[in-house]
């Protein structure tokens, strides 16, 4: 008996980073929406490593030419898989039937729709409702508590209708969904029963790349399956996931993966298997984890009042390359580099401004951009907390307080005004440029003065686009097209240009002659 994987084709992108937000692919639940086709077995998602003292094989290489090597410290995941697999679950959901598009037919108010009642035709939408079967999706998750609470993916039980939760012992209970958070894709069900097997939660700021993890999970319906690698990376900022610093594996993760745990070699739970870079739908090396910190943060907050409280200082920010880290005069790139700043927010208060790099955060050393959305959210609204900031070829520090965080209503943007006769910057710029009219900038909402028109060059490299709001150069504001200019004269070899994109501002680095 086999299992055919259905591919989900997805075209190559011309960036890495639009790849990579366009192809990460949730991993978790195995959609089932055929009548005819056979529900997948029960599992369970990735379980990994035993007690600390685990066996390790050692082998050695037998062949002639090779009496010195031997491979050493290769572990045996049996203990773990003994130890902790029964608090492995897998999780079945029934969805909630969506109304198809048509479906309702056509109102009495609209004009067709005494024709078609006049000459008997069913109008369009009326009985092409097909009598389909429920939506069903199969994932994973895994026992926190002996009284039945229990970690998953939020996408795992997303519009459930009905969520089973089947043990290895083949026991099923119906769950109730707690509560679910959308930005960590961490979910809290619960069950109704006691004395249940739990897991051992670990420290996933211990962890180091090239150490060993391990999965148990039920990919495609093949129950209990067990699959180990190593850490490939940590705090990987995901361009969809600006809260997650996931941790990266090579684990074989695949759809029915999600919502498992991923242990480390000390039987501990480090994370919880979300997502899988594929261009296919199935396992291509690269699997992202929520570690276990941030999940069991949204777990007492879902648990205790049913939603999450998060922290927020008012900035929009992006990773420093190794040329914009040069136009800022840093040593290398790091920290998190400041786009904007919402206006009366807390950040514009406390001095915050556009061009800073945010180098730590309450003396956390921040490395990747991510790590700073991470460390923000998690603290508590109210409180005060110190920046250190990068700003003018000096650090300072900067002490500001944290609200709550609140979604964010999007801005329209300038792109497609009609043109107006831009003006061509001289230089090396690559740029022409024209001022925007009151009118578009109130429609754009946005502070800047000039629309980008034509590129080429430098700019046309760093794919500036028509459309694009110019608003800096190098951390300083420009408002007219003869600041531009003035700006294009005095500029370096390495440019940062501030603009603004649909509702998002950013820095693009310009590589000049």
């Amino acid at each position: 008996m086999y299992v055919k994987a259905e591919s989900i084709l997805i075209p190559p992108l011309r960036r890495a980073l639009a790849v990579l937000a366009l192809a990460v692919a949730l991993a978790a639940c195995s959609r089932d929406t055929s009548a005819q086709q056979t529900h997948p077995a029960p599992g369970q998602a990735s379980v990994a490593a035993a007690a600390p003292a685990a066996p390790v094989a050692v082998v050695a290489a037998a062949e002639a030419g090779a009496s010195e090597l031997t491979l050493r410290g290769l572990p045996d995941f049996t203990p773990l898989v003994e130890k902790y697999g029964p608090a492995v679950v897998n999780v079945e959901v029934v969805e909630k039937v969506q109304p198809q598009p048509g479906g309702q037919g056509l109102s009495p108010n609209d004009p067709f729709y005494d024709f078609f009642r006049r000459f008997g035709i069913p109008a369009p939408g009326e009985g092409q409702r097909p009598n389909q079967p429920p939506v069903k999706g199969a994932g994973s998750g895994f026992i926190v508590s002996p009284d039945g609470y229990i970690l998953t993916n939020a996408h795992v039980v997303a519009d459930a209708e009905a969520v089973t939760v089947r043990l290895t012992d083949r026991r099923e209970f119906q769950a109730k969904v707690v509560g679910a958070d959308e930005r960590t894709d961490v979910a809290v069900i619960k069950i109704s029963a006691v004395n249940l097997p739990i897991v051992r939660l670990g420290d996933p700021s211990r962890i180091k790349p090239g150490q060993w993890v391990l999965a148990i999970g039920s990919p495609f319906g093949f129950e209990n399956t067990v699959t180990a690698g190593i850490i490939s990376a940590t705090s990987r900022a995901l361009p969809s996931d600006n809260y997650v610093p996931f941790i990266q594996t090579d684990v074989a993760v695949n759809p029915g993966n999600s919502g498992g745990p991923l242990f480390n070699m000390a039987g501990e739970v480090i994370g919880i298997n979300s997502q899988i870079f594929s261009r296919t739908g199935g396992f291509m090396g690269l699997s992202f984890a929520i570690p276990i910190d941030v999940a069991r943060n949204v777990e007492e907050q879902l648990i205790r009042t049913g939603r999450v409280v998060r922290g927020r200082i008012g900035v929009t920010i992006q990773d420093l390359n190794a040329q914009l880290a040069e136009s800022f005069g840093l040593d290398r790139p790091r920290g998190a580099l400041v786009s904007s700043v919402e206006k009366d927010g807390p950040a514009a208060h406390a001095g915050i401004q556009p061009g800073d790099v945010i180098l730590a955060v309450a003396g956390r050393p921040i490395e990747h951009y991510g790590e700073l959305s991470g460390a923000i959210a998690a603290m508590k609204p109210g409180s005060d907390t110190t920046l250190a900031v990068w700003r003018g070829g000096k650090q300072l520090n900067v002490s500001v307080a944290v609200a709550e965080l609140h979604e964010q209503q999007q801005v329209a943007s300038a792109r497609g005004r009609s043109p107006g006769g831009g003006a061509r910057v001289p230089g090396a710029f690559g740029l022409t440029v024209r001022p925007l009219n009151p009118q578009e900038k109130q429609q754009a909402g946005t502070q800047g003065s000039l629309v980008v028109e034509e590129v080429s060059g430098p700019a046309a490299a760093a794919e500036v686009q028509p459309g694009d709001i110019i608003l800096g150069v190098n951390g300083k504001r420009v408002h007219t097209v003869a600041e531009l200019e003035e700006a294009a004269k005095s500029a370096g070899k390495s440019v940062a240009l501030l603009i603004q994109r649909e509702d998002a501002q950013i820095f693009v680095p310009l590589r000049l002659p």
